[in-house]
């Protein structure tokens, strides 16, 4: 049997993947050397010979010159008359070199050779594959879909590793065929029978977040960070951003000029709806915010158990639970608190339009009622002062300057 039929050529082995060729010949060296020891004895001066570029491996048995009738152990000496026969003018005392055939191995030796290579190969690349992921855990990936089952799909990365996306790690809405390129978020790296698998994800927060990274300058260079994000996926998620630099508007930001950045997101998210807000740690107010597009009257948190009671007017109601519930659900994730909204039943008719108040209230101060989803009189009046305060940029001594104007208007 020739070395290049047991090693099945260096052509492969140069071609592996993740091994590189000093790796390579150490393998093969370190193998082919237990073969040896097996076959000759742990004493036996031998050298093994590799040239991968040629895919040749020569192995040669070195053995001392002894008198005739004076060998102790083939295996380290060969006596004068059988060194003669290979070269006339041998001596006592020098060194004969002789090539041994692969051949004269025998079956098993050759069989366990073989074994022990594709077991070494196959734990390096093993090793490999777990170090390489389990870095870039939470890093978006692209590949190539190569296979598709019920309940998962096979994608190859660039090096033809085999990944894996479960069906329930993907967006309902995916549809995928062979050859198709897909990204997603390498979600976790495990063990199974002493083999890594690597599982991707498209349904995970830290996918949304990674494709924020690759739209959004500002967020890769850590200009604008991502607070929280919650998402259900295929239908609706929700991103609070923060800035720590007044000049730069988050949301703006992260949207793009006509929505030129966000568009990307959605595309490659199947049409997910995205809602962007500005992040606060006022709470009552990051529930407003949370719940748009829906405009929020009064709001009671009852901190002990996590509960908001939030009330609207009756046509925002619709708007604030969402399709399916999809967004009154992500609202309370957002803001870790259980949300119930209520229909405002009291209706007035004396109300006013907070616009008609410019000539003894600030536009400015208008505006910012108005930011809250409060643009009329007795939309301000019927939450107390202390909402308002924390719900707006403006002072208490402001607000009750208001209150004072309209509550003479209304109720003077």
């Amino acid at each position: 049997m020739s070395t290049v039929n047991l090693i099945e050529s260096f052509g492969e082995f140069k071609d592996l993947k993740n091994i590189d060729r000093v790796t390579m010949m150490g393998i093969l060296e370190d193998v082919f050397r237990g073969v040896v020891k097996r076959r000759f004895g742990d004493e036996a001066n031998v050298d093994i010979i590799i040239n991968p570029d040629k895919g040749d491996l020569e192995i040669w048995l070195n053995r001392v010159i002894v008198e005739d009738g004076m060998s102790e152990d083939d295996n380290l000496e060969i006596e004068l008359a059988e060194a003669r026969k290979i070269e006339p003018d041998f001596e006592v005392g020098e060194e004969v070199s002789q090539e041994v055939k692969i051949a004269d191995f025998g079956r098993r030796n050759i069989l366990s050779l073989k074994q022990n290579l594709q077991s070494r190969i196959m734990e390096l690349e093993k090793d490999h594959l777990y170090k390489k992921y389990a870095d870039r855990v939470g890093e978006i990936i692209t590949g190539e879909v190569y296979q598709i089952w019920k309940r998962e799909t096979l994608v190859l990365d660039d090096e033809g590793n085999e990944l894996i996306l479960p069906k329930d790690q993907q967006i309902k809405t995916d549809f995928f065929k062979k050859g198709d390129s897909v990204r997603a978020v390498v979600w976790k790296v495990d063990m199974y029978n002493n083999s890594p698998k690597v599982i991707l994800s498209r349904t995970a927060p830290e996918f949304l977040a990674k494709l924020f990274e690759q739209e959004v300058p500002e967020v890769a260079d850590g200009l604008i960070t991502i607070k929280r994000i919650v998402r259900e996926p295929g239908e609706r998620a929700k991103v609070a951003v923060e800035s720590y630099d007044d000049r730069i508007d988050p949301v703006g930001a992260c949207v793009g000029m006509k929505g030129s950045r966000i568009h990307g997101i959605v595309r490659e998210l199947r049409n997910e709806n995205i809602d962007v807000i500005n992040f606060t740690s006022n709470e009552q107010l990051l529930i407003q915010r949370a719940l748009s597009p829906a405009k929020v009257g009064e709001i009671k948190l009852d901190q002990e158990h996590k509960r908001a009671e939030v009330y609207m007017k009756p046509d925002q109601v619709a708007l604030a639970i969402g399709k399916g519930g999809h967004n009154i659900k992500l609202a309370g994730r957002l803001s870790g608190f259980d949300i119930d909204v209520y229909r405002e039943t009291d209706e007035v008719t004396d109300d006013v339009s907070l616009d008609e108040f410019s000539d003894e209230i600030d536009q400015w101060i208008i505006d910012e009622f108005k930011k809250i989803g409060f643009d009329t009189a007795r939309s301000v009046l019927d939450v107390p002062a202390e909402d308002l305060v924390k719900r707006t940029d403006l002072e208490e001594e402001t607000i009750n300057e208001v209150l004072r104007v309209l509550r003479a208007e209304l109720e003077g």
